[in-house]
């Protein structure tokens, strides 16, 4: 059994950094998956109960923002990731992770694709799972951080989220070592 795994949410100056972990049922083929970014919202939101209905197995994990302060985007990345394989409750023969560089201490061999979101349906499913599952974290966020935006832009900086940062300042769920909200904090 190979598992898939992708993560969302690496460059957003706010929210969690999310991950995906599938097994895919070849059984059950799942038609249009790709690179959650390829696929509108809508498409995604249509794909992510069919991929949780259908896979043998899977997992979403999370790393908060402080623990993103902590570590750094990319440990915190690994311990998403890492989270979501232990989600599963299966070990599989193999995981493929979309990307160049592979986390510590996986409960099996494993390897890095890059570019694997398009090319492995197991990693796009994964990709998916966690686009979807961090898109509606984010907007949980905007209703308990009011005024940021986030259900718009998922925390990404864009010009209204940095507007929004510098008249509210940094709230909760902002990641404080981000340059821009590093900015903000040290400008209040």
């Amino acid at each position: 059994m190979i598992c898939g795994v992708d993560e969302a949410g690496r460059g957003p100056w706010a929210g969690p950094v999310t991950a995906g972990a599938v097994i895919l049922d070849p059984a059950q083929p799942i038609e249009g998956l790709t690179d959650s970014k390829k696929l509108n919202e809508a498409h995604r939101e249509a794909l992510y109960p069919e991929i949780r209905a259908k896979a043998v197995t899977f997992g979403i994990g999370w790393a908060s923002p402080a623990e993103i302060d902590r570590l750094n985007i990319r440990e915190a990345t690994f311990l998403a990731m890492t989270r979501a394989i232990a989600i599963m409750g299966l070990v599989p023969g193999e995981i493929i992770i979309d990307g160049n560089c592979m986390p510590k201490h996986l409960p099996c061999p494993g390897r890095a694709i890059v570019k694997g979101d398009l090319t492995e349906p197991a990693i796009s499913a994964a990709s998916i799972l966690a686009k979807v599952a961090r898109d509606r974290a984010m907007v949980e966020l905007c209703h308990r951080y009011p005024g940021y935006g986030f259900s718009q832009h998922k925390g990404y900086g864009t010009p209204g989220h940095s507007n929004a940062l510098q008249e509210l300042g940094p709230c909760g769920c902002h990641r404080r070592s981000f340059a821009p909200v590093a900015r903000a904090l040290s400008a209040a």
